[in-house]
């Protein structure tokens, strides 16, 4: 970020610029967090030294500095920079930028850096437009993106570009970024221990919005008199904003993972954690819901049936009552995921009878097993020998065939000894016994 020295360099006489862009570092040393990146002998820093650029995706959540890092390494690279956004930005915009690269190489002998924001948001033949430049070098390309790359950038982009993670800012770092922030413009305000907490909590990581949020309760406050702010204040200047959440990208994805992972681990205090992180962050509760189902199915199964009959129950409730009372049908339906006995036999015997299928041929019915609806279909034999299971004992038709002819023996369904998967592997054990022992007879 810049020093307080560095404040004269703004015109009074020009538009005040957001308190985030007059803070914008211009020097990797300025720069505060991602020391995974800039540390010494990290991968940034080592490019800055060693003065050969190359072409990068930088992915991270918002405010982690990535445009900021495009503009010092122009200048650090002393570099034509050209900035595009991929929300406002189409083909022709892209076909502008390449022209003047050419004519800055030509007239001034700069090489450009082509910044892309929002990278992500390009499609695939945007994306393919700018390999070419990419490969002759006259352009060195910079994406940003919140989302994974793996999913959002093409394979042919991806491979002539490194990607380097980027992380949400500190608590420690973003309190260095309020002293930076005090002393360039705020000097005046004098924060509470509680307050600065509170504003750093907010910022969640952000340090574009932890700027913007002191810039507000700058202009509430409107004096540049000594003023005094507590926690208190903090709560009642400021509208606390939606934590870091995409409803469609990667934190969406990653705290359903971490909700999924925490009920299958049996662990109810973090499963009840990441739901309220989700419905806090504005995720679709009803979207929840349905995934709490398949948990129900995936995870726990026939160890215990009622996880399923539950955790519909609690769809059907937040659909009547919706938010926030039923809210609480779905905390109930995550706590006794949490704490239900899992097994995934189930979802392992489907998947194993699915891929048999997709790699077997076609095997015809037994005739035995075929309904015999007509007077045709009984002289053909539909039916014939065909064991009513009622009527026999136990109810078990004990050495029957119920698969194609010809087919080899599979056992998709391997019951755990968990919750009620102990009985039915017990009793599933006592029929093959049965049939074990009526094939012994014929």
């Amino acid at each position: 970020m810049l020093s307080v020295s560095d404040a004269a360099l703004f015109s009074a006489n020009l538009p005040q610029a957001p308190l985030a862009e007059q803070l914008r570092p211009k020097h990797i040393n300025d720069v505060i967090g991602q020391s995974h990146l800039l540390g010494i002998g990290k991968p940034l820093r080592t490019a800055f030294e060693s003065g050969k650029l190359h072409s990068m995706i930088l992915w991270g959540p918002p405010g982690t500095g990535k445009t900021t890092l495009a503009r010092i390494m122009s200048s650090a690279f002393d570099s034509e920079f050209i900035a595009l956004s991929a929300v406002m930005s189409g083909v022709k915009e892209i076909r502008n930028a390449i022209d003047r690269a050419e004519l800055v190489l030509q007239q001034k002998g700069r090489h450009t850096i082509l910044f892309i924001d929002e990278v992500h948001r390009f499609n695939k033949s945007q994306q393919d437009a700018f390999l070419p430049y990419i490969e002759q070098g006259l352009i060195t390309f910079i994406g940003a993106t919140t989302e994974n790359p793996s999913f959002e950038i093409n394979h042919a982009l991806l491979s002539r570009a490194q990607v380097y993670i980027l992380t949400a800012l500190s608590e420690s770092e973003l309190s260095q970024l309020t002293e930076r922030a005090n002393k360039f413009a705020f000097s005046h305000l004098q924060f509470t221990n509680d307050a600065r907490q509170l504003l750093i909590e907010f910022s969640d990581g952000d340090a574009r919005r932890l700027l913007n949020l002191l810039e507000q309760i700058s202009n509430a406050i409107e004096t540049k008199e000594a003023f005094e702010i507590g926690k208190d204040y903090i709560v009642n200047t400021l509208s606390r904003n939606t934590r870091q959440f995409d409803k469609g990208g990667d934190t969406f994805y990653e705290q359903i993972s971490a909700l999924h992972k925490s009920v299958r681990g049996s662990a109810p205090d973090a499963s009840l954690y990441w739901l309220c992180r989700m419905l806090d962050g504005g995720a679709d509760a009803l979207y929840i819901a349905r995934r709490l189902v398949r948990m129900a199915t995936e995870d726990i199964g026939l160890s215990d049936p009622r996880a399923l009959r539950l955790t519909l129950d609690a769809c059907e409730t937040y659909e009547r009552l919706g938010s926030p009372e039923g809210e609480l049908a779905l905390a109930q339906a995550v706590i006794y995921l949490a704490c239900a006995p899992k097994s995934n036999a189930v979802y392992n015997a489907y998947n194993k009878a699915r891929k048999f299928i997709a790699q077997d041929k076609s095997r015809s019915v037994p005739i035995h097993l075929r309904d015999a609806p007509t007077q045709f279909t009984k002289q053909i034999g539909y039916g014939d020998h065909y064991r009513y299971a009622h009527d026999c004992p136990d109810a078990y038709a004990a050495g029957e065939n119920y698969f194609p002819e010809g087919m080899p023996e599979v056992s998709f369904y391997q019951p755990t000894g968990y919750g009620l998967e102990q009985k039915i592997q017990e009793k599933l054990a006592y029929l093959h016994a049965l049939d074990q022992q009526a094939r012994r007879k014929i």
